[in-house]
């Protein structure tokens, strides 16, 4: 939190919207739990079964929906989403701090190289001849920038990023440590049972307001360019194949896997360890479930689940012997079906 930040609750509904129940003039300095936070912080209710906790908090205000209003005598915000209204204020209390201006005496940085004046520039970093470095964009300590390259502005790259040549990264992105951009997709061709690698020539495009968690990687097309466009979030650990597609504004959980040229739409959410396929195509507005073997396009948007839960290992055993037994259940059930009918036919 920023030393001796103070706002009173009116001017946060001023700045951040909602309507204001009581307290206008309440001193906050700070965004807190249920029942973590202090008279002096702002706690949040976005989740009813949370509800009974509401009594016991110390808080100094809360943001709530309307549903909710009338069960405390608090100040309060009244919203519609009170988890993003929290988010805006956390934002306000936790305001990013970037490094001043300039390149670092150690950081490599190629003659023929664009870096914005404002932009930062961290210790051993390398940056590649014509690479482009927007306005107030930050490259965190030991950084690769490849050839060819453009970070867009206001865009941060914390430390340990790795960005291959040939690829364009929008304005405003985050990108965490271990994120890897453009290494080869996974080509190969087999002949007389050797297999040759099929060169990846294409590159990835990264729009802008994209934020990528650590240690996930985004390979290089084929041919033509793997594509990430606005406003998508990526978490920690998801491979993205080369040619994928994620459409703009789409939310994927950790360890997910993205076969190549799979096209994803966009406004989907993808739970955690979730796989989807190559060459499929996953219609707008989907979600699917945590650990979903996504085996076929989805063209209907709505929630997609294919998991089986953890339960006791007896009855897991139980449970696969009888799907190995489903050929021969569905078989005797034919069966029956046709003796059935063919009473039925002899029947007066």
């Amino acid at each position: 939190m920023t030393q001796d930040l103070r706002v009173n609750l009116g001017e946060l509904v001023r700045t951040f919207g909602g309507e204001l129940i009581g307290g206008a003039d309440v001193v906050l300095t700070g965004v807190g739990t249920l029942t973590g936070a202090g008279p002096s912080e702002i706690t949040f209710l976005s989740n009813s079964k949370y509800r009974p906790l509401l009594p016991g908090t110390r808080a100094g205000a809360i943001i709530l929906h309307a549903q909710d209003q009338e069960a405390t005598a608090l100040p309060r915000i009244v919203t519609n989403n009170p988890y993003a209204y929290m988010a805006k204020v956390l934002a306000f209390f936790h305001p990013l701090q970037r490094p001043a201006a300039g390149i670092h005496a150690t950081a490599v940085v190629d003659a023929t190289a664009t870096v914005a004046p404002d932009a930062a520039i961290g210790p051993y970093v390398v940056i590649a001849k014509q690479v482009t470095i927007g306005a107030s964009a930050v490259i965190g300590a030991g950084c690769h920038i490849g050839a060819a390259t453009r970070i867009g502005e206001d865009t941060l790259l914390h430390p340990g990023v790795t960005v291959y040549h040939g690829c364009l990264l929008g304005a405003r992105g985050i990108y965490h440590s271990g994120v890897v951009i453009g290494a080869d997709g996974f080509g190969i061709a087999q002949e007389q049972g050797q297999w040759h690698k099929v060169p990846q020539v294409g590159g990835v495009l990264i729009g802008d307001d994209v934020e990528v968690g650590a240690n996930t990687t985004i390979d290089r097309g084929a041919l033509d360019d793997t594509v990430i466009e606005d406003g998508v979030k990526l978490d920690n650990q998801i491979q993205v194949a080369h040619n994928v597609r994620i459409g703009a504004h789409t939310a994927i959980a950790g360890c997910v896997g993205i076969a190549g040229s799979a096209v994803i739409g966009k406004h989907c959410m993808i739970g955690g360890a979730a796989m989807i396929l190559g060459h499929l195509r996953i219609a707008d507005g989907t979600t699917i479930s945590t650990g979903t073997l996504v085996t076929k396009s989805i063209e209907i948007p709505g929630t997609y689940s294919a998991m089986w839960a953890a339960m006791p290992h007896r009855e897991w055993l139980k449970g696969v012997a009888q799907l190995r037994r489903m050929d021969e259940l569905a078989r005797r059930v034919r069966e029956l079906e046709e003796k059935i009918q063919a009473l039925e036919r002899k029947s007066p």
